[in-house]
């Protein structure tokens, strides 16, 4: 079985973070969710844990960050074309998210730009031709 990733995040209202999520892509399983947690489902080894401030509480002692005013992270997640990267964000934004809150990366080999999502979590959506990032490593070594 391949290892699987669950990012835990604090919302501040997990009904409108839950329908932020769906809105992008990620869809909700059931079997984790209840009036606390909502699990949303990016793929079959990336998955999101929304959970309210409360049920945050109770795995860390460590105070609530604001995303908003703060980052302790940033989260990227891999699109299968440059469409795709354009479509999540334009999704995210129609859903209340803030879009493009840092500058779009296009280095014709990798597309990214981003967004915040309502508790103001930054995530990044990623292209990259895989096979001419290596051919432009190996001409910047080779200078």
């Amino acid at each position: 079985m391949p290892k699987m990733i669950f990012l835990n995040l604090p919302v501040a209202d997990l009904p409108r973070a839950t329908a932020f999520y769906q809105t992008i892509g990620a869809t909700k399983n059931e079997l984790f969710c209840d009036g606390t947690a909502s699990c949303m489902v990016f793929s079959e080894t990336i998955h999101v844990m929304l959970l309210t401030h409360d049920k945050f509480r109770q795995f860390t002692p460590k105070p609530i960050s604001d995303a908003k005013t703060s980052n302790q992270m940033l989260i990227c997640i891999s699109a299968a074309s440059k469409t795709e990267v354009d479509d999540v964000v334009t999704r995210a934004g129609a859903a209340g998210g803030n879009v493009d809150p840092s500058p779009i990366d296009d280095y014709g080999w990798m597309y990214g730009r981003s967004f915040e999502d309502p508790d103001g979590h930054m995530w990044g959506v990623n292209w990259m031709d895989l096979d001419a990032a290596k051919a432009a490593r190996f001409e910047t070594a080779k200078a």
